[in-house]
């Protein structure tokens, strides 16, 4: 069945399709670039994470011919699934899926961090590099989570994204993989993993390098829900350092750069993005800092080049400084101030950049997860909560706008929220069936029938 790009775009939009690998961006705008390879991102590079390795091996027959399907719509030359190489299961899988496909191919990753980073997986797998700044679009790439890909499929038959895929990993009983209404309850699924194995605990949504660390007084009251984007809980002990580290004010961090930071470059030297050949430097932001030399343009508007991977901060410095956190600071100050971006080359990978992928191996016995390294195997059925709590704002642009009110009944999948007219953005729509008991202006809870 042949499908026509404009109506591919009209159909992910209105099933509120956002990339859910990442920060959310609505894939309906990706989508509408031009491109000649589809890359589908299953390097899952984060520790402790099982989602798309998952989805990969028990799809594969699925998503192949969803890519496939998705190449000829966008009037494109290949599909490429990405995937670590020690994945042997899932490899196998899609390598007997892919027999006869003459449009989408396998690609075999190495197992380093951050592989997973877009401009990473580009050169990686095409050989290209992203200029400073920019996204694969520049170089005729489109990257797309393998959820993603599993959400486009739904879409063409009008199907909205009402499911998230997520690992349960680190303090739990059993570990696991599940898929779950989005909204449910990140305290629902702790008790489905069987309840944490501490008293004291806080969890990481997402990875822990590039995860957000949730308030626990959210999770209590059953306000920390699961979104589009949620790919993984991370439950750790509460005086575990990787729960330590997003408490630092920035002026205890500023101070400590200025007392410990002796311009080793390790920050830099391992930066991915330094690494690809970006004009980032983040042992010299550490210096202009502690030099008071915040005018200086060379070193302060690097932070528009930071992927936010993390390993400048959790993996290079061995005194535990956060170039990351000033970057953020900096980034964040340069935006309010109304400054652009300046930087926009092409880049030339530097000569070093093989010679210095993290392992993953090695980054898990850096940030002390060695113990949680266990299987966390798929759940079947998938669960439904009594209650959901949906947020308007499960997406890059602007949070949509509530369309239902206190006390209406809703249907599984209808539309309760849309973004602006004319503003970037995604739909959100009911995950389970039932009565809308609370509408605010961050989120939508719906008691089930």
């Amino acid at each position: 069945m042949k499908s026509d790009k404009k109506g591919l775009i009209a159909k992910v939009r209105a099933a509120g399709v956002v990339g859910a690998g990442g920060a959310g961006f609505p894939t309906h705008v990706k989508l509408g670039g031009q491109a000649d390879t589809v890359i589908i991102n299953g390097a899952e590079c984060e520790p402790l994470l099982a989602v798309d390795v998952q989805l990969l091996e028990r799809q594969a027959e699925h998503l192949v011919e969803a890519l496939g399907r998705l190449v000829e719509a966008l009037g494109a030359q290949a599909g490429v699934i990405a995937i670590k190489a020690k994945h042997q299961a899932a490899v196998d899988t899609l390598q007997q899926a892919l027999t006869g496909s003459s449009s989408v191919r396998l690609h075999l990753l190495d197992d380093f961090y951050p592989v997973g980073d877009e401009q990473v997986l580009v050169y990686e797998v095409l050989g290209r590099t992203v200029p400073e700044g920019g996204i694969p679009l520049a170089v005729g790439s489109i990257v797309l989570n393998v959820e993603t890909l599993l959400n486009i499929a739904a879409a063409w038959l009008d199907q909205p994204v009402i499911t998230s895929y997520v690992t349960i990993a680190g303090e739990v009983e059993q570990p696991l993989t599940v898929g779950v209404p989005i909204g449910t309850p990140v305290s629902v699924l702790l008790d489905l993993a069987g309840g944490t194995t501490v008293s004291d605990y806080r969890v990481i949504e997402g990875g822990p390098m590039t995860g957000k660390l949730l308030s626990a007084e959210a999770i209590d009251a059953g306000m920390a829900a699961v979104k589009k984007t949620t790919t993984g809980l991370v439950v750790l002990p509460a005086d575990h350092w990787l729960i330590a580290q997003p408490h630092l004010s920035l002026g205890s961090i500023l101070q400590r750069a200025q007392s410990a930071c002796c311009q080793c470059r390790l920050c830099t030297d391992l930066c991915p993005r330094h690494l690809l050949g970006h004009d980032i430097h983040p042992h010299l932001v550490l210096n202009s800092v502690n030099h008071g030399q915040t005018n200086n343009p060379a070193a302060i508007t690097q932070a528009f080049l930071c992927s936010d991977c993390g390993v400048c901060e959790l993996y290079a410095c061995p005194v535990e400084l956060s170039p990351r956190r000033m970057y953020q600071a900096i980034k964040a100050e340069l935006l309010k101030q109304g400054c652009k971006n300046p930087h926009g080359r092409a880049v030339t990978p530097r000569a070093v950049w093989t010679g210095r992928h993290i392992p993953v191996n090695s980054l898990i016995a850096r940030l002390g997860l060695g113990k949680y390294t266990r299987s966390a195997p798929w759940r079947e059925p998938a669960f439904s909560p009594r209650q959901v709590v949906i947020a308007l704002q499960q997406h890059i642009g602007m949070p949509a706008g509530a369309v239902v009110e206190v006390g209406d009944k809703v249907d599984i999948g209808q539309v309760i929220g849309l973004p602006p007219p004319d503003k970037l953005g995604a739909a959100v729509h009911a995950s389970i069936a039932g009565r809308v008991l609370e509408v605010t202006n961050e989120v939508i809870i719906i008691a089930g029938e």
